[in-house]
């Protein structure tokens, strides 16, 4: 394709489209003009993208045809049934999707973080690693447990904190070596520090001051990791959709899965906050850990099954994503 001589034969059209766009008022005529025009940019949107893939024209184009399809249908103002389909099918849907992914994330994890601890533990010089024995002990002692400080303060930080770990994970998963340094890093991280707590013979500290919120916590930085790497993989793979098209619907799915693990990592920070620095006796925190975990899993599997059975992905609907055109008429 001749980029410039097709520019010239089009441009009058895009003029055009792109006046009537910036018109406050149309009449009926200019009305069915404008869905008319909108139609036939959007086809020469979709030439340009096949056959000859100019990142300027396609910038421009997409621009000018996102433009006029808001014109068309009006902007989309939130509500409350949003709010309810977003929690009660997108969300779901989207975490069902990506559950075995979620599973094998958990397990690498696990297995690189129980070496890791092993080999601290067990290993002289990897425990040196750790710091001098005086910082070890400081640590072991008194700096892990008061780190778990209750009060409304700790749990908005690492709310915060996580939250944006998280969705950092997701959004570095096109590139697939963001997802796996942010687990590996974390993994030898918890392991290590388990290990020297095992070493110094306090790994029951360890175990309940980490499983409280951790259960949750963790889970949530699996299934970013997850979400990342599916990310990743329909780029390797996009199965019989064009790679373009299936980067954008994953990306919107798994999207709502970043949203969605701020009110997941929302429920882990208060417990971290208000529970596992807290009086109560080790076996209802524990508890409380393995009821707010086996809520996520009920959630996922219960509610993302009907969602994904009823065709639900977690992407936006089809008009929203802009695989619907308007007609004129």
């Amino acid at each position: 394709m001749d980029l410039d001589a097709f520019e010239r034969a089009r441009a009058t059209d895009w003029a055009r489209l792109d006046e009537l766009v910036r018109q406050r008022r149309r009449n009926g005529a200019e009305a069915d003009e404008l869905v008319c025009l909108y139609q036939s940019v959007a086809t020469d949107l979709s030439s340009v993208r096949s056959a000859a893939p100019d990142p300027e024209m396609v910038t421009r184009l997409s621009m000018l045809v996102g433009r006029a399809r808001a014109a068309i249908a009006g902007t989309h103002e939130p509500s409350w049934r949003d709010v309810t389909a977003f929690v009660a099918v997108a969300l779901p849907a989207a975490l069902y999707r990506i559950r075995w992914w979620t599973v094998g994330v958990t397990a690498a994890f696990l297995l690189l973080g129980v070496t890791a601890g092993v080999w601290v533990a067990t290993q002289p010089e990897a425990l040196a690693l750790m710091g001098t024995p005086s910082q070890q002990e400081e640590y072991v002692e008194r700096s892990f447990a008061e780190y778990y400080t209750p009060g409304a303060g700790f749990a908005t930080m690492v709310w915060t904190n996580n939250a944006f770990l998280t969705a950092v994970c997701i959004a570095t998963g096109i590139t697939g070596i963001g997802p796996v340094y942010f687990l590996a890093t974390n993994a030898i991280s918890v392991g290590a520090t388990g290990g020297m707590m095992a070493w110094h013979g306090h790994l029951d500290v360890f175990l309940q001051l980490i499983a409280p919120h951790g259960l949750l916590e963790l889970t949530a930085v699996f299934v970013a990791g997850a979400a990342g790497l599916r990310i990743f993989w329909t780029w390797v793979d996009p199965g019989p959709r064009t790679r373009g098209k299936a980067l954008a619907q994953e990306a919107r799915a798994l999207f709502t899965v970043a949203i969605g693990l701020v009110g997941v990592l929302a429920v882990s920070g208060l417990i971290e906050g208000f529970v596992t620095g807290s009086d109560l006796p080790w076996p209802v925190k524990v508890g409380i850990g393995v009821i707010a975990l086996a809520a996520f899993w009920a959630y996922t599997l219960v509610l993302g099954r009907r969602a994904v059975r009823a065709g639900h992905t977690g992407d936006l609907e089809a008009d929203r994503a802009g695989y619907v055109l308007a007609t004129a008429g």
